[in-house]
C-alpha cells in the first residue's frame, strides 16, 4: 500500500511493529470478543436470489444470537 503511494518503507521496521503490537491487539480482541456457551448448532439453507441457487449457512447459539455468519 505504502509503496502505490510513493513511500518507500523497508520490511524489517514493520516487521518489529508487527512482532510488538500483535500480542497487544490480539489481547485486545479477545477481551471485546463475545462469549460463547457450550450449545450451538449450524442452521443451513438453500435460496434462490436473481434466478441463482445461493447456500447460506450460520452459527447459532441456544439462545438464537448468531455467532458466524
Amino acid at each position: 500500500m505504502r509503496g502505490e503511494r510513493g513511500v518507500a518503507v523497508e520490511h524489517s521496521p514493520l516487521t518489529r511493529w508487527v512482532l510488538t503490537y500483535a500480542p497487544e491487539v490480539e489481547k485486545e480482541c479477545r477481551r471485546r470478543q463475545r462469549p460463547v456457551g457450550r450449545s450451538w448448532r449450524l442452521e443451513e439453507t438453500s435460496v434462490k436470489i436473481k434466478g441463482k441457487w445461493a447456500y447460506l449457512s450460520r452459527a447459532v447459539d441456544k439462545e438464537g444470537s448468531t455467532l458466524i455468519d
